[in-house]
């Protein structure tokens, strides 16, 4: 392994420490003999550990709805309601410095704001990770902006992983981060990966589907419950882009957003991603066994920071005007610098035999 894979391993524990959501979602329905009752009263007793107080912030925030609309604290719970509850998840205030991160926007307007994030950057800070982060950045932008969602995450809903490249969408006043939230909440924002890897998929197209849940025995890595007893229903589409029969490249679109999802479930069907170190895509899983097929791949693993994953595209329901908007962010310099080498390498091998 070479010494920037080490460093991006032990960075790793950091980023992975909190889960893919960075919301707490219930859905619940009211039985048919419910009697009237305050909403944040009915869901104090039904939701453990979470406080009265917390859920009349959730109330005034517009992430408590009742039938799709969103209710006051005071709404009385009538039967057959259909509760859908977004409770921001508990998280440590740090004293975070604004930093120009030169952050490169992909779109912005007076709701949101679309930022292409390059492998290598946190999304969060964290103890010993306090600098260089994206919400870092977006604090740094941030002056003109609404007070929401606290100041350590200033409007962001969603996240991808530290060495994953790509897409990300923020939220800048109440009602956009509400709105995108309940997006991501009902599966309705697209979303299309491009990834590396190992291996020649037997279908030019298929569906992955299982549970994902964290490994007991390494906290830093997830697998596939084949049994679905633990862990949370997952799945993964994806469509075959080009062949070069050692590796493929894919894109992938998500029907869920699990932490390492897509990495984890290409693992699990024995194509791990190009230089994914946490799942064994940073050892050469298929090819041959000359020196300079060796020296090929290494060459290949020095360009990106770990897996070859890149958040390509997101399209979603703009909050304010409700058009229905599609982002593309082009492949990182080192990712496409890896297809050139491939195309290369295989065209090299035709020309030859």
């Amino acid at each position: 392994m070479n010494r920037a894979n080490e460093r991006a391993r032990e960075d790793e524990w950091v980023e992975e420490e909190e889960e893919n959501n960075l919301y707490e979602y219930q859905k619940l329905l009211v039985d048919k003999g419910q009697s009237p009752i305050r909403i944040d009263v009915f869901l104090q007793e039904r939701m453990v550990g979470v406080s009265r107080n917390r859920i009349q912030n959730a109330c005034k925030e517009g992430r408590v709805l009742v039938n799709d609309n969103p209710i006051k604290a005071n709404y009385k719970v009538r039967p057959l309601d259909t509760i859908q509850v977004m409770l921001s998840q508990p998280y440590e205030e740090l004293q975070l410095i604004p930093e120009d991160l030169h952050l490169d926007i992909v779109y912005e307007d007076e709701e949101v704001i679309l930022i292409n994030k390059p492998a290598g950057m946190v999304m969060h800070p964290g103890h010993g990770n306090l600098h260089g982060t994206l919400v870092n950045g977006l604090m740094y932008l941030k002056d003109t902006w609404p007070d929401i969602n606290g100041s350590t995450r200033p409007g962001i809903v969603h996240r991808i992983d530290k060495n994953t490249s790509g897409i990300i969408i923020a939220g800048k006043t109440e009602e956009a981060l509400t709105k995108l939230s309940k997006q991501f909440f009902d599966h309705t924002i697209d979303r299309e990966y491009i990834a590396l890897v190992w291996g020649d998929l037997a279908e030019d197209q298929g569906r992955i589907v299982g549970n994902i849940a964290r490994d007991p025995k390494n906290r830093l890595k997830f697998f596939v419950d084949k049994d679905g007893q633990f862990g949370k229903w997952a799945a993964t589409n994806y469509e075959v882009i080009k062949r070069y029969g050692y590796v493929t490249l894919i894109r992938c679109k998500l029907e869920t957003g699990r932490t390492h999802q897509i990495r984890v479930h290409l693992r699990y069907i024995g194509h791990p991603l190009f230089n994914d170190f946490t799942y064994g895509g940073d050892q050469i899983v298929y090819g041959t066994v000359y020196a300079k097929y060796k020296q090929f791949v290494e060459n290949c693993f020095k360009l990106i920071p770990s897996q070859a994953l890149h958040a390509k595209s997101l399209g979603f329901t703009h909050p304010k005007s409700g058009e229905r908007m599609l982002f593309d962010v082009p492949l990182p310099e080192g990712f496409q610098k890896i297809i050139d080498k491939w195309d290369t390498y295989i065209n090299h091998l035709q020309s030859n035999s």
